[in-house]
């Protein structure tokens, strides 16, 4: 089945066995936790890890958001990328769209590209591309420090990165007009995280990008890791039209798919409203769509209560 681990297994076979201890390492592997901390001298490194396979046209695009964007989530300023590309043949024009893509999307986000590694596989049957992320952050912020009494926010919407995947992988799946598809192909152009993530990573007290499961399993992981009830008011979560679209095209609650381009965060009740205003002069939609609560960690949304991780809705039309 596609799809994270269980945590029962995570646990047990991946965070149990990380190596030699080290005092530097400030953040390491942990459930939720989508970047390390690492002391180097006076300074905090950040510094990230993550896959693309599934999505196939614009797989360059997304590996180098998706990346970046866990380390902004984390308070951190991504700076610097090592790329793995696994190719399923010696396709010279796939190599050259995906390394195109790579290159375009670091430079309009202002990322280099440090190094990497490239070579065929036998047994791919599509191209996986691995993105590794690093940069320096003032403050550290965790996926799971939400507190009682905090508010949180939620940037542009959700099911954007599902939007821009649904409207080229699955164009023909979607009975839209062009100017809609088109429309909904500019999704992969707002993926980004890291202007919202520097407004509020100096006050926030948990950020998350919300990738697999979306915005619904980005909750989740928030919940679960501070060990708190997240209180949701689903009406207030932002879908644009294009998203709401594409996912009524295929079936698909967009809340529950792949959510990059959204950041949540939670902040105390107090920094709420300034922090939504911040992000209105720099032009970033944001809104409230709930609040955290002392209690078993779930999320609470349309009367039911979300105890374990979300199953990506997308993942279905793969499998």
């Amino acid at each position: 089945m596609t799809g994270k681990l269980d945590r029962e297994t995570l646990s047990t076979l991946v965070l149990s066995r990380t190596g030699a201890p080290n005092p530097d390492l400030l953040a390491g592997p942990a459930f939720g936790e989508d970047a390390a901390a690492i002391r180097v001298g006076d300074e905090t490194l950040i510094a990230s890890t993550d896959p693309i396979s599934l999505a196939a046209e614009r797989i360059g695009q997304l590996a180098v958001a998706v990346a970046s964007n866990d380390v902004a989530a984390s308070g951190g300023r991504p700076e610097f990328l090592l790329s793995t590309v696994l190719l399923p043949d010696a396709d010279p024009d796939r190599l050259d769209t995906i390394t195109a893509q790579l290159d375009a999307e670091s430079e309009r986000l202002g990322l280099t590209v440090a190094g990497g590694h490239t070579e065929v596989v036998a047994g791919l049957d599509r191209p996986l591309c691995s993105l590794t992320c690093v940069g320096l952050a003032d403050r550290y912020v965790s996926t799971g420090g939400a507190r009682p009494g905090d508010r949180v926010l939620l940037t542009k919407g959700a099911g954007i990165e599902a939007t821009g995947v649904l409207a080229t992988d699955f164009r023909d799946r979607l009975d839209l007009s062009a100017t809609d598809l088109d429309r909904a192909v500019t999704a992969f152009d707002d993926l980004s995280v890291m202007p919202e993530a520097a407004v509020l990573a100096p006050v926030a007290t948990g950020m998350h990008d919300p990738t697999e499961g979306g915005v619904l399993g980005g909750l989740v992981e928030m919940a679960l890791t501070a060990d708190v009830t997240v209180a949701v008011d689903r009406d207030a979560v932002h879908v644009r039209p294009e998203t709401r679209a594409a996912c009524d095209a295929v079936d698909v609650d967009p809340l529950r798919v792949l959510g990059s381009g959204a950041l949540l965060a939670t902040v105390d009740a107090d920094d709420a409203e300034g922090m939504l205003e911040t992000l209105d002069d720099e032009g970033i939609d944001a809104v409230e769509i709930g609040r955290v609560e002392r209690g078993e960690p779930a999320v609470a949304i349309d009367y039911e209560r979300h105890t374990e991780p979300i199953r990506d809705g997308m993942y279905a039309l793969w499998d």
